[in-house]
């Protein structure tokens, strides 16, 4: 039992060690080596496609979120009756109507 035991676990493991290196070796061919670099773009692009998607989902939570709402966006009005911050009488803006600074 022991033996029989010990021949499928080695059977096993050098089926496996075979079909790895067989993969290895078609790997370092140049087929494999274009199949692999073509798999390299095509992961690159996918990754740029999922960051612009992320990219345009943030920007559209971001303006939810900042933007302000239609009622309060403010109206231009002319500067004539926008209160001035420089007094009538001459003196600076930041003298208390006592006199004091």
């Amino acid at each position: 039992m022991r033996r029989g035991l010990w021949f499928a676990a080695g059977a096993g493991a050098g089926l496996y060690a075979a079909i790895r290196g067989r993969r290895a070796a078609e790997a370092f061919t140049p087929d494999g080596l274009r199949d692999r670099w073509q798999a390299l773009g095509l992961g690159a692009r996918l990754f740029r496609e999922e960051v612009a998607v992320g990219k345009a989902d943030a920007e559209v939570r971001l303006r939810e979120r900042f933007a302000p709402s239609p009622d309060s966006t403010p109206q231009l009005t002319s500067g004539l009756d926008t209160p001035s911050l420089v007094p009538h009488d001459g003196g600076s803006t930041h003298e208390r109507k006592d006199g004091k600074q």
